[in-house]
C-alpha cells in the first residue's frame, strides 16, 4: 500500500512539472522546482524521466527544458467530434463580427473558470481573453451562469466550501442565482475589475449537459447594462445553437 502511494504521488509530481509548460516558453530546473514546490533533485530526476519517453527535451546550450515531440503525438489522436474548442469557433466568430466584442468559452474547474477558447474583438478598444486563464468562479458573468446552472447539488456543495468568500452565501445570493436561471444568462458590471463588462449564458448538449459558458466581454462604456440586456436575446440563441452543434 505504502509503494502504491509513493507510485501515485510520483505521477502527481510529473503531472505537475509537465503543467509548468502550460504557461508557455522554456523552463529551467530551478524554476519548475520552485513551481512545483519540489526539491531540485526530485524535478531533475523526474525531468530525466519524461526526457527519456519524449514528453520533455533539454537544450543543452541554455540547459532549459521544452514540451517535446511526445505531447503533438497524444494531441494529434484528441477527439474533436464534441470538443467545443474546435466544434464553436465558426460559431463564435459569427457572434463577435455580428456584436463586434471578445467571445470566450468557459468551463468549471473546482472554485475556478478555465477560459478554453477565445475570438477577440477587432476594434481598438477591446477586451483581451488569453485562452488557458483561470478567474475565480466567485464573480463574473461566466462564473455566475457555471455555478447557477451546474448540475443538482454542485451548487449547492461549492457555496459550502470553506474557502468559498462568506460575502457570497446565503439566500440573496441564491436568489440572485436562481433569477439567473430563469433569465437564461448573467451579466457582470464593473464586477471583476473597472472598465469591464460581460453577459454570458449556459451552452448545453444534445444530452442537456452543460458544457461551457458563452461570454460576450468588452469595455463598459460600450457594454452598459441597457445595450447588454438588449443584446442578451442574440448571445442567448447564440448558446442554443453552439449547444446543438454538441453531441
Amino acid at each position: 500500500m505504502e509503494e502504491e502511494k509513493r507510485t501515485v504521488r510520483a505521477v502527481e509530481r510529473a503531472l505537475d512539472i509537465l503543467l509548468v509548460f502550460a504557461a508557455g516558453g522554456e523552463w529551467g530546473l530551478s524554476e519548475i522546482a520552485v513551481r512545483c514546490g519540489l526539491h531540485k533533485s526530485t524535478v531533475h530526476r523526474l525531468l530525466a524521466t519524461l526526457e527519456e519517453k519524449g514528453f520533455v527535451v533539454r537544450d543543452e546550450v541554455t540547459e532549459k527544458y521544452k514540451l517535446g515531440l511526445r505531447i503533438l503525438e497524444l494531441s494529434a489522436h484528441f477527439a474533436t467530434s464534441d470538443d467545443p474548442t474546435v466544434v464553436l469557433i465558426g460559431e463564435m466568430v459569427k457572434l463577435r463580427d455580428q456584436l463586434g466584442e471578445t467571445i470566450s468559452l468557459y468551463v468549471r474547474d473546482r472554485l475556478e473558470r478555465v477560459r478554453i477558447q477565445a475570438v477577440q474583438s477587432e476594434q481598438a478598444i477591446r477586451r483581451v481573453a488569453p485562452v488557458g486563464v483561470r478567474l475565480p468562479l466567485s464573480v463574473g458573468a461566466s462564473s455566475k451562469v457555471l455555478l447557477a446552472f451546474a448540475e443538482p447539488g454542485v451548487r449547492e456543495a461549492l457555496l459550502a466550501d470553506p474557502s468559498w468568500p462568506a460575502g457570497l452565501q446565503g439566500p440573496s445570493y441564491t436568489q440572485q442565482l436562481d433569477e439567473i436561471v430563469s433569465a437564461g444568462y448573467a451579466t457582470s458590471f464593473e464586477e471583476r475589475e473597472p472598465g469591464a463588462a460581460a453577459i454570458s449564458a449556459p451552452i448545453f448538449n444534445r444530452a442537456g449537459k452543460l458544457v461551457a459558458a458563452l461570454a460576450v466581454s468588452g469595455p463598459s462604456n460600450r457594454l452598459t447594462p441597457d445595450v447588454m440586456q438588449e443584446r442578451s436575446p442574440a448571445i442567448v440563441g447564440a448558446a442554443k445553437r453552439m449547444g446543438a452543434l454538441l453531441g
